[in-house]
């Protein structure tokens, strides 16, 4: 695996704290959005983070909120559903990428749990010749909205068989991407994929969409 270092992330007018984690010669970035009261320490997405890695795929892992943006949150839980706030600030982690000097040349693509999932498909729709795929875990993309209609990515969309309005509601959704869009249930999975097996087969779907859609959209790198 590739060592992960805090990062600090200027997005949207603040400063956002991240993890950031590079493997040699990697094939891709994907920049994982939290779901609602979760934060950069999910260990659901470090576990699919660190799978990634291993598949050979750059990783940030951001706090979409500051550290008092939390605090506020925690009483209110109302940041926390703030779309269009998550949205603005992982489209800016996205430009932050971009600048990177081991990160600029990479596709990138965005994986979101949760109200994360509305978040990282409207980035995508922001960012179209940034963002390459877009992975869903039991996400909400019909939060996205209207920006479902500008998604040009190819997503991927991952509920479990035992969530059936998270389903229905991703369902409804895909019928709204404008981009290429798969469905994938998970058998006997509930909303946070806890059961044995269940993020085993996350990871699994999630690396051969990446290999299939990021494969041909990396750069060549710069001859030395």
């Amino acid at each position: 695996m590739a060592a992960e270092r805090a990062v600090r992330v200027p997005a949207a007018g603040v400063t956002l704290d991240g993890d950031l984690a590079v493997p040699e010669d990697p094939r891709g970035v994907v920049l994982f959005a939290h779901g609602s009261g979760s934060s950069r320490h999910s260990p659901r997405n470090r576990r699919v983070a660190a799978a990634l890695q291993q598949a050979g795929y750059a990783t940030l892992l951001t706090d979409l909120l500051t550290p008092e943006e939390e605090q506020v949150d925690l009483r209110t839980r109302r940041l926390r559903f703030d779309i269009p706030l998550l949205a603005g600030r992982l489209t800016g982690a996205v430009d932050h990428l971009t600048g990177g000097a081991d990160t600029g040349r990479l596709p990138v693509a965005t994986f979101g749990a949760s109200t994360g999932a509305a978040a990282a498909l409207i980035t995508a729709a922001d960012r179209p010749e940034r963002v390459r795929a877009v992975v869903s875990r039991g996400g909400r993309p019909d939060l996205a909205g209207d920006a479902l209609a500008r998604v040009a990515a190819p997503t991927l969309l991952i509920v479990g068989g035992d969530d059936p309005e998270v389903r229905r509601l991703n369902e409804q959704a895909a019928a709204r991407l404008a981009g290429p869009v798969d469905l994938a249930v998970v058998p006997g999975a509930g909303h946070l994929f806890e059961e044995p097996g269940a993020l085993d087969a996350v990871i699994e779907l999630t690396v051969a969409a990446l290999d299939r859609w990021l494969g041909a959209a990396r750069e060549p790198r710069a001859a030395r």
